[in-house]
């Protein structure tokens, strides 16, 4: 189950996933808790608990507290077919925890700290990634990152897109959904 050659989400693919969140989630809407007992995410630490919530409120798109089969299709096709521009703006929505439009640097330590919390990545400390990317990408040098800075930011330079495409990778959770916890490890 997955993409299409052309990157796409077909039919068959459509129907399967639609199957497969009805009867994980008969009522048609999942909540955090039910996400969170979906993908066993329960019992975590604060940072990855943090994490988890923001994923989901970013999925959330109409902000009522659950995901519905549209917003799940959302959240599975940008992941299997989405742009780098446009993960980069969900990364931006993701890091940017109050909604202010700008990442400041406490932003992104916690969340890198959560990443940490849940995948166990350990090639830089949470402190340093923070600061490299600030170094690199805050332009004007404000103590916060705009949507423009980000974006330009991590295209413009390849390894931290590679280093940011591989700590905040979803496909695993998408693993998860389509095979089980268990069949993932």
């Amino acid at each position: 189950m997955g993409a299409n050659e052309s990157g796409e989400i077909n039919i068959q693919d459509a129907y399967n996933w639609y199957n497969k969140f009805m009867k994980d989630c008969p009522s048609g809407q999942l909540s955090l808790y039910e996400c969170k007992a979906f993908l066993g995410l329960h019992g975590m630490n604060s940072e990855a608990e943090y994490y988890v919530d923001q994923v989901f409120n970013t999925f959330d798109l109409n902000k009522d507290g659950f995901i519905d089969f549209l917003e799940f299709i959302a959240g599975i096709n940008l992941i299997i077919r989405g742009k780098i521009d446009q993960k980069l703006k969900w990364y931006f929505k993701l890091y940017d925890a109050d909604g202010n439009g700008a990442i400041e640097k406490k932003e992104l330590l916690k969340i890198f700290r959560a990443v940490q919390a849940i995948t166990g990545y350990s090639e830089t400390t949470p402190e340093e990634f923070t600061e490299m990317v600030f170094k690199k990408i805050d332009i004007n040098h404000d103590g916060e990152l705009s949507l423009e800075e980000f974006v330009n930011g991590v295209e413009s330079d390849g390894n931290l897109l590679k280093m940011i495409s591989k700590i905040f990778d979803l496909s695993n959770v998408l693993r998860i959904i389509q095979c089980g916890r268990k069949n993932t490890v």
